[in-house]
């Protein structure tokens, strides 16, 4: 499949990545399998938005809700993600790719923390894609964080309450710098952003694709990009602008 024209690639994509576990449960296998599959899909997906130009990629890949799973599947998962930052963090280096967590880091666990850290403290001077690990992450907690931020500096005196501005908040969320995403993506055909990007996404397009993550390649993703470059974006007016980063 032909790569789209440079001119069309979106800056920056963010992916929900679901269907694991259906993933693992069509073919009789544990819902590990697919979790460690999907591991596979994340590599690639990071080596095709590269290649085609996007200049950052946001990956779920852990909610704040999630901790509610079964907690030899939450065993599994983190073990995947230690396993990743140890195995591919030196390759995603020697690739240029920069490292950025976002999400909700107090309180994790203190095998997590220091490799989340580690990952971007090592590809903070990298100039390539920006690989964006949404761990521990809820939009709704994201925002009450920024608020809750905003709120200090009002009680403290350092600003007025009508200076808040919609810049501002961008500027107190985990995202801060990070140009809102131009497509949303979410695998398995499910058609929902599950408490993700929900400030940020106003106004991302959407694509909701059937594949399930496992099975998300460099095909897959280069049709979504396909599809993405048909869209025209208006962003609530006429004309289509350049740009759209509040915050950024």
């Amino acid at each position: 499949m032909s790569i789209p024209p440079l001119s069309n690639v979106p800056t920056h994509v963010a992916i929900i990545m679901d269907g694991n576990g259906r993933w693992a449960n069509k073919r009789g296998l544990p819902r590990t399998m697919g979790h460690r599959k999907g591991v596979e899909a994340v590599r690639e997906a990071v080596r095709t938005a590269g290649e085609v130009g996007v200049r950052y990629l946001t990956l779920f890949a852990f909610s704040s809700e999630n901790w509610t799973r079964p907690e030899d599947e939450i065993s599994d998962l983190m073990g995947l993600l230690k396993a990743f930052i140890r195995r591919d963090l030196a390759d995603l280096h020697r690739q240029n790719v920069r490292i950025r967590v976002i999400g909700d880091k107090t309180n994790l666990r203190s095998d997590i923390l220091p490799l989340l850290l580690e990952a971007e403290e090592t590809t903070r001077n990298n100039s390539g894609i920006t690989l964006v690990i949404a761990f521990n992450y809820g939009a709704r907690d994201e925002m009450a964080r920024a608020m809750r931020s905003l709120a200090v500096d009002v009680k403290e005196g350092r600003m007025l309450p009508e200076q808040i501005t919609p810049e501002r908040i961008a500027s107190r969320l985990d995202t801060a710098g990070i140009p809102d995403p131009d497509l949303v993506l979410r695998t398995s055909g499910e058609e929902r952003l599950s408490n993700f990007l929900l400030w940020q996404a106003a106004y991302s397009e959407l694509l909701f694709v059937p594949e399930l993550w496992p099975d998300f390649n460099r095909d897959s993703f280069l049709a979504a990009l396909e599809r993405y470059a048909t869209r025209e974006r208006r962003f609530g007016g006429l004309s289509k602008p350049a740009t759209l980063a509040v915050g950024s």
